[in-house]
């Protein structure tokens, strides 16, 4: 009575486990036969296999009791519970003791249902689930980076740890960076100084007084100004001295005005291609040698780059969304502000650089980086007390006014490229081509005349390059 109560306790727990497990597979059976080699029970993980054996068995027994549990329906059936990814042994004892059969059980992870929630979140996609030992191994090829990345966090979930990547991605995976720079200073300075020369029998000897550049004029300089010559040290390019004798009195003016207005331009447009992942790099300039002091007094020479830098690794997210992770830099030489020390002259560098990360379509455009500067200066200086006359006070004051501006854009666009033929493109030295000595002796010409007419070059050859070009400023 005792048996038959735990026969029906059995029973009805496993009733129970079903019904409050809706997704739960119906069991497998697995047919044990006395005297033949018993194949391997594969068990799915939180799944139960129902084990028959054609003998009555007293005795059984589970090498893993981690991996696998066990209970006995009858003394010819037995039920299998995976609990852990592993492989394991079940042992029948027959009455007499002797040994039945030893049944090797593998529990592996569920990928029944791993590849329905596949098949829902990823719908479409061409990715083939295995199993392997305690692990998930996926194969197949996805349409993007970012939905290979889902299907392996969903396969963690099921085996932590124990997932196999075997797939590719397919569609365009190589990304071309077009940056631009662009950038525009503007300057504009004024100055305005005046210098007063006194001299003569009358007072005895000469007389200088200076309020122009906040320098004192020199007794050479007075004299050259009453004799008419303008000083040497002038730094301002328009100057004018006029002067006029009253008795014994001599008196000479020197007005130095100067205004100037400068523009500079520039412009790079450096491309680069990279496959989807990997970093890429390119520098167009040079390398600066720099002296560096080291111990001992030694002085060794460290090259410091310049010119045109891009640095940048593309990503194809999904379709055509590109993750750009960058640093782009533009870089000169900047002779006024270096510095002589020890006979060894070092030019300081002007550099724009940004470093950043962004992401967009095929073909859209960003302006990943911006300045826009206004500096001014206003100075006005005078000799005391004389500075302060009205009217002749200006002839010693000296004012001097600056203002520069400057303007730079940075702006990034990628696209998707695929390889093509080498006959469709077309290189700078394409629509050039050199000129016979006949052409360059006789005639004057330093090229040959047309270039190729067929193809990419011939495309660029039959360019107009005429015409206007640049920036208007007004």
């Amino acid at each position: 009575m005792t048996y038959d109560k735990l026969i029906g306790a059995v029973f009805a727990g496993l009733s129970f486990a079903i019904a409050a497990a809706p997704t739960m597979a119906p069991a497998e059976t697995l047919q044990v036969m006395r005297g033949s080699p018993s194949s391997a029970l594969q068990v799915p993980m939180n799944r139960a296999v129902v084990l028959e054996s054609d003998v009555p068995f007293t005795e059984l027994s589970i090498a893993n009791p981690g991996i696998a549990d066990i209970s006995s329906l009858s003394d010819r059936t037995i039920y299998v519970l995976g609990k852990e990814p592993g492989r394991t042994t079940l042992t029948l004892l027959g009455a007499d003791g002797r040994l039945i059969t030893n049944v090797e059980v593998h529990v592996t992870p569920d990928i029944a249902e791993f590849k329905e929630r596949l098949e829902q979140i990823l719908p479409g996609e061409n990715i083939e689930v295995r199993t392997a030992n305690d692990g998930i191994v996926l194969s197949g090829t996805v349409s993007s980076i970012a939905r290979l990345d889902r299907a392996l966090e969903l396969a963690s979930r099921y085996a932590p740890d124990r997932v196999s990547n075997l797939m590719s991605v397919g569609g365009t995976q190589q990304v071309m960076l077009r940056v631009r720079f662009a950038e525009m200073q503007r300057s504009v300075s004024k100055s305005l100084s005046s210098s007063l020369a006194l001299g003569g029998t009358a007072l005895g000897g000469d007389l200088g007084i200076s309020g122009g550049n906040g320098g004192a004029v020199t007794a050479d300089g007075v004299a050259g100004a009453l004799a008419g010559t303008l000083p040497a040290v002038n730094e301002n390019s328009g100057a004018m001295l006029f002067g006029f004798n009253a008795g014994g009195l001599e008196v000479g003016i020197l007005l130095e005005a100067l205004e100037s207005r400068g523009v500079v331009r520039t412009l790079a447009e450096p491309n680069l291609t990279a496959l989807s992942g990997q970093e890429a790099s390119f520098l167009a300039g040079g390398e600066y040698p720099v002296p560096v002091s080291q111990e001992g007094g030694a002085i060794t020479i460290e090259y410091k780059p310049f010119g045109i830098e891009l640095n940048f690794t593309p990503r194809v997210v999904d379709g055509d969304i590109i993750n750009l992770e960058l640093m782009a830099a533009v870089s000169s030489l900047d002779p006024i502000n270096g510095f002589t020390q020890n006979g060894f002259t070092v030019d300081a560098f002007k550099r724009r650089e940004t470093s950043t990360t962004v992401e967009m379509r095929d073909g859209e455009s960003f302006a990943i980086a911006g300045l826009l500067s206004d500096d001014f200066i206003d100075l006005n200086g005078q000799v005391p007390w004389l500075g302060d006359i009205p009217v002749l006070g200006a002839l010693f004051r000296s004012a001097e006014y600056a203002r520069q501006q400057t303007e730079l854009v940075i702006i990034v666009t990628p696209h998707l490229v695929t390889p093509t033929r080498g006959e469709a493109l077309a290189l700078p030295t394409d629509r050039v081509r050199p000129p016979s000595e006949r052409d360059l002796f006789l005639f004057g010409r330093v090229t040959a005349g047309e270039g190729p007419t067929t193809g990419g070059a011939g495309e660029v050859a039959r360019q107009d390059f005429s015409g206007s070009y640049g920036y208007v400023l007004d």
